[in-house]
């Protein structure tokens, strides 16, 4: 697959730059230091969705409107990626119009940088930013994962002074659709109790995620209603500070960010609602269950970068 195209702070890029590989997924936890520097051999690119969130029967997100269907472009921008050319409007919402943290978040001004970032570069009037999770926390690096209504973008950061800057970017690319989605796909895309981004709603429509993801995200969905942050694109390639390799690109994992409304972030959601989900997701079939707290199980973690959301993870 082609080399991930790199974004550089302030909008000029050079493309087919070494991506530096990192993940949210533990397997178990990250490892402290730098994330490490190789080339990715991720897919890459963007949904090429436009306006609000698509989802499998119910708006993502915090926005409302109708459901978006993303395409597979790739893009061959230096910026990030976008269905449409840059609107001139003067009418552009402001970043903290379509993302503020919320309660309970883990260093929020480095998810502000990101998403002031993507919000700067894609320049739409129309855009909608549903989460922005972390990809990874270390003391000195950081993944976001700015989940938008064009794509979900994979935003590297390095500690600086005044403010984390951003390094690189890199877009989701779900590929096409197959033409032979699984019955999994089928009943996960009719569903109403699970809302996908844009992103997201491409990678089932691509048949590159495995029916294990599909079919415990519908076993959960009988007793709540979820709202996924990602699937398989827009998430880095490796686990954040190692080489090992991420269960999301291989399309074995999802992010779960919200659990009946309530964000996993927010400390006046119920501890018993995310921890009874997690419990539920490892007895389903996932083998490797984060969250926001440590509970008992090999098949369980927690750390920095699962503050704001419950991974799950399968073998196959």
């Amino acid at each position: 697959m082609s080399t991930r195209r790199t974004i550089l702070r302030g909008g000029i890029a050079a493309l087919g730059a070494a991506a530096v590989t990192a993940a949210c997924d533990s397997s178990h936890g990250n490892v402290g230091g730098a994330a490490t520097s190789t080339p990715a051999t991720g897919a890459t690119g963007t949904t090429g969705a436009t306006g609000t969130a698509a989802t499998s029967g119910s708006t993502s997100g915090s926005a409302s409107g109708s459901t978006s269907k993303p395409s597979s472009a790739t893009s061959s921008s230096s910026t990030p990626p976008s269905s449409s050319p840059p609107s001139t409007s003067s009418a552009k919402p402001t970043p903290a119009a379509l993302w503020t943290p919320g309660p309970g978040e883990l260093d929020p001004d480095i998810k502000a940088v990101a998403v002031e970032h993507i919000t700067a570069q894609l320049n739409r009037p129309d855009l909608q930013i549903f989460d922005a999770q972390y990809g990874g926390l270390l003391d000195t690096s950081a993944s976001v994962l700015v989940v938008t209504s064009v794509a979900t973008y994979d935003v590297r950061l390095v500690q600086a002074s005044p403010r984390w800057q951003v390094t690189q970017v890199n877009p989701s690319n779900p590929g096409s659709p197959t033409a032979t989605p699984s019955a999994a796909a089928q009943a996960l895309l009719a569903s109403s109790r699970v809302s996908l981004p844009p992103a997201g709603l491409a990678d089932v429509r691509s048949g590159q995620v495995h029916d294990s993801v599909l079919t415990v995200l519908l076993g959960l969905a009988q007793d709540h209603e979820l709202t996924v942050s990602v699937v398989r694109s827009g998430h880095p390639i490796d686990v954040f500070g190692t080489t090992r390799p991420s269960d999301h690109p291989r399309g074995r994992a999802v992010d779960v960010w919200r659990i009946d409304g309530n964000a996993v972030v927010n400390p006046a959601t119920p501890t018993a609602l995310v921890d009874n989900l997690m419990r539920r997701a490892a007895a389903l079939g996932s083998y490797n269950v984060g969250g926001p707290r440590q509970l008992s199980g090999p098949q369980f973690f927690s750390d920095r970068t699962h503050h704001d959301h419950v991974h799950m993870g399968f073998t196959t």
